[in-house]
């Protein structure tokens, strides 16, 4: 199967791509983790049902508790993972995949530092809301729901960083990583 290469041209396009899906995504079937990455591999042209499934665990900051990282800012560095990390027939003390995939991350967390001030759940509602919210408890759930949280404000966060983490895959030379990895998936 002949799977045409994504070049430096399409990054706009795939980056608005992929905030219309992260923000519809997030909107309709919620789990900020698993709307980011699903927007992210269906934009990229990947198909990688393992990642998407275990990126539900992340939602909400971590099973719902918010105190780690942001779902839709995880899912952007388990897609750059999946272009850069350290595969598992070279799972040795390989500095060079290594590092450079967390730089490559480093730079998809810049952008939510510059926008939100931190790559933290709970934080990034308080800046959004004025205060965090308790998703796992059921009240607290519906007084987020009550303020927008799916339908408008989490969409939006989802988009942005689906965006964001196209771009950096643009900007940190990742292209070829990925087409390669879209032509030996269409091979299998």
């Amino acid at each position: 199967m002949n799977v045409p290469d994504i070049k430096p041209g399409d990054k706009e396009r795939l980056a608005q791509q992929a905030y219309d899906l992260g923000y519809q995504y997030q909107k309709t079937k919620r789990c900020c983790s698993q709307t980011s990455t699903a927007a992210l591999l269906e934009t990229l042209g990947l198909k990688e049902d393992g990642l998407l499934k275990a990126t539900t665990a992340l939602g909400g900051g971590g099973a719902l508790f918010g105190d780690s990282g942001c779902g839709a800012y995880t899912g952007g560095l388990l897609v750059i993972g999946l272009l850069k990390g350290r595969p598992a027939d070279n799972f040795v003390v390989e500095e060079r995949d290594r590092f450079r995939c967390f730089e490559i991350g480093r730079a998809l967390h810049q952008k939510f530092i510059d926008k939100y001030g931190t790559v933290i759940c709970r934080d990034i509602l308080t800046n959004l809301y004025g205060r965090p919210f308790w998703m796992v408890d059921p009240d607290e759930y519906q007084k987020a729901e009550d303020r927008g949280s799916h339908s408008t404000v989490s969409p939006e966060v989802v988009g942005t960083a689906a965006r964001w983490a196209v771009e950096v895959i643009f900007e940190e030379n990742l292209l070829d990583e990925l087409n390669a990895l879209r032509k030996k998936q269409a091979a299998a």
